[in-house]
Parts: structure tokens; C-alpha cells; sequence
């Protein structure tokens, strides 16, 4: 347990958080203009989610002998696996049973305050249908992929909640 808890007070735990998290990011976007995959409003959705981990991370690299920095990492970690999980599983659940009634919109809702999807519109502009499927591997879902993803960060986060929040040894 001691070496649980500090590798969760070492900036090497936080810097993978953010690495996994950026590398998920320059992916999405790989797919996007790489390989002309274009994302559904869910996605970009799971996308600020993902960069959401990467703030998380950036956070606890900041300084993680910090009990407030790791709480607040801690807390933001939480919050983008859970809503992220829950995205990834609406989607695929819209992919699976697709339902003329019952479809995302066009344009993402972000808050009037924070227009995501103007400020950067390379980056945050859906223009994909949430029930199209336009990637698989190994027979699974890129939506499926980021059921794993996020449930592997929630994960993580339980295998380290004790420590995050406890007194460096």
C-alpha cells in the first residue's frame, strides 16, 4: 500500500494520466482529419470529457505532494471518467438500437458562455451521425473502445483514491 501511495503523490502517476489522455485526444483527432472519420455531437462530447482527463492530469503534475491539487485532480478525474463512461455508453446504445425518434442534435450545447464549437470549430464542431459506425477494430466499436477508455480511468481512480487523498509518507 505504501508504494501505491506514492506513486499516486509522484508526478510520474499524473503524467500518465495526461499523456494517456493527450494521446486520446491527437487520436480523435487523427481519425477526424487523418482518416476523414467525422465525429457525431457525442463524440466531441466524449472528446471535451477526454480533455477534461488531461486537465486532471495536468493538475496533479502541477504538484502533487498537494492535498488540495490531487483532491481537485481527483475530483476532476472522477467527473470526466463518469461522464464520459455515460457518453460512450448513449452512443453505443444509439448505434445499437438506432431509433428515428430518438437521435443527438446537429450542434453541441455547450453553455452560451463557452461556445466550444466556435472558438474551435476544427476541434469541437460535430459532423458525423451518432448512428453511423464508421470504424471498427477487432470488431469493436470506437464507441465501444471508449466504454474500455473510460472505465479503465474510473478504474484507476478507485485504485487510487485511498492514496490520492492521503498525507504523503
Amino acid at each position: 500500500m505504501s508504494s501505491l501511495i506514492s506513486f499516486a503523490h509522484s508526478r510520474l502517476s499524473w503524467a500518465i494520466l495526461a499523456l494517456s489522455a493527450l494521446s486520446l485526444e491527437l487520436a480523435a483527432l487523427y481519425f477526424q482529419y487523418g482518416m476523414k472519420l467525422d465525429p457525431c455531437v457525442m463524440c466531441i462530447y466524449q472528446r471535451l470529457a477526454v480533455f477534461g482527463l488531461l486537465g486532471a492530469g495536468v493538475l496533479g503534475l502541477i504538484a502533487p505532494a498537494s492535498r488540495i491539487m490531487r483532491l481537485l485532480g481527483g475530483l476532476l478525474w472522477g467527473v470526466s471518467s463518469i461522464w464520459g463512461l455515460k457518453l460512450a455508453l448513449e452512443l453505443v446504445d444509439m448505434q445499437n438500437n438506432p431509433n428515428p425518434f430518438s437521435t443527438c442534435s446537429f450542434l453541441p450545447e455547450f453553455p452560451s458562455w463557452m461556445p466550444l464549437h466556435e472558438w474551435l470549430p476544427d476541434v469541437f464542431m460535430p459532423t458525423g451521425m451518432c448512428t453511423d459506425i464508421p470504424w471498427q477494430f477487432a470488431g469493436v466499436t470506437m464507441g465501444e473502445w471508449m466504454i474500455v477508455a473510460f472505465s479503465v480511468y474510473l478504474l484507476a481512480l478507485l485504485v487510487f483514491l485511498v492514496p490520492i487523498f492521503k498525507k504523503s509518507a
